[in-house]
């Protein structure tokens, strides 16, 4: 694969990798000293030009980096999720390595964070301590705090609606909370999805497009991103190897599609910001793999159902796996610019890879 770039981060395993939303050639790495488990962090800025992936700018904390996100005001503020609880607001055009503000509301592991595409001014924060918080890069507080009740590992704004909030969480469910709502109806929480749907009583088990059977048991789920062209569309990935492809507007229906083909736990997801049904997947079996999620029909809503009649689950397709990490796979991002198919993607090996899922789709 010619047309591979990498980064080594010695000393440090990244937790996760984004892309610049202004530049191509701009990305981030959060990254963390003994897997996490102990240890200080460290933030890498890089850039990537003809001599290959360079570092523009690093950024050491005293605890581990598990996420970070791209500031949407500003192009060279990013913030990071730490291990000790806190957000750190940290801008590559200062002098030193301190960041420009510092949040610390969660009392236990922040896990991810995610900046508000549309409202720009407002970003949220997940943590192990079971709260989502919503805060302002201009403010130390937090604006509101969504109760989830257990460990909350990815949450994310809606691509189109800057008042939907999702997370997904250690119980099996994915939540949405509609901001406009009364914050006394609860929370603003409007829909509780089991993610490993258990059949309504009297249902029959749902079956897979090719005939067999299809059932799961929760298990915890560790990843989620919406779908950027079919609004009410997310994907989701966790413990059980299995991304799930589901559509909100039934909370109960079960997957629209399954992908299945990971040996061990789905650690990140992402969908192509150049294609409706692309998407690629990050997993603890050392690969990265890109799939259409077998559903060509953009906006459709999923059909009726008849009674008494199983449910049918459309089974995405692989279309091609990259397996150059010799480490658990924990980040993958999309290049938003460009022809598409460009991917950053990270691993414990201490490597940041950048290749073009072209060269997957073309094998």
């Amino acid at each position: 694969m010619a047309s591979m770039l990498e980064f080594r981060t010695p000393g440090f395993n990244p937790y996760a990798v984004k892309y610049s939303p202004y530049y191509d050639s701009r990305l981030a790495v959060a990254a963390s000293a003994n897997y996490g488990i102990v240890g200080n962090g460290r933030l890498f800025v890089l850039g990537l030009g003809p001599g290959g992936i360079q570092a523009e700018k690093t950024f050491d904390t005293n605890d581990a980096l598990y996420d970070l996100a791209w500031s949407e005001i500003n192009e060279n503020q990013l913030i990071v999720a730490g291990g000790d609880g806190s957000l750190k607001l940290f801008d590559i055009t200062t002098p030193d390595e301190f960041p420009v503000m510092n949040f610390h509301e969660h009392k236990r592991e922040a896990f991810s964070v995610c900046w508000n595409p549309i409202a720009k001014d407002t970003f949220i924060s997940s943590s192990w301590d079971g709260t989502v918080k919503i805060w302002s890069p201009s403010r130390p507080s937090s604006l509101k705090t969504l109760p989830i009740g257990n460990c909350a590992y990815s949450a994310c704004f809606s691509p189109t609606n800057p008042s939907i909030i999702s997370c997904v969480s250690s119980d099996s469910h994915l939540r949405i909370f509609d901001l406009r709502t009364p914050v006394s109806a609860k929370y603003h929480l409007v829909s509780l999805i089991p993610v490993h749907g258990v059949p309504e009583p009297q249902q029959p088990p749902p079956v897979l497009s090719n005939g067999e059977r299809f059932l799961s048991q929760p298990s915890e789920v560790l990843t989620h991103d919406w779908n950027k062209y079919r609004d009410t569309v997310v994907a989701t990935g966790g413990v059980d190897r299995h991304v799930r492809v589901l559509d909100v507007r039934n909370p109960r229906g079960g997957p629209l599609s399954v992908l299945l083909g990971h040996e061990y736990a789905v650690r990140r997801l992402a969908w192509s910001p150049n294609a409706s049904d692309v998407l690629a997947s990050a997993s603890y079996d050392m690969t990265v793999r890109v799939w259409s999620d077998g559903l060509m029909m953009p906006n459709a809503p999923p059909p009726p159902l008849p009674e008494q009649k199983p449910p049918v689950i459309a089974m995405g397709t692989q279309l091609g796996v990259m397996n150059r990490h010799s480490e658990f796979a924990t980040g993958v991002d999309w290049c938003l610019f460009g022809t598409g198919g460009w991917l950053a993607s990270a691993g414990w090996d201490q490597r940041v890879l950048v290749w073009d899922a072209h060269t997957l789709l073309r094998g």
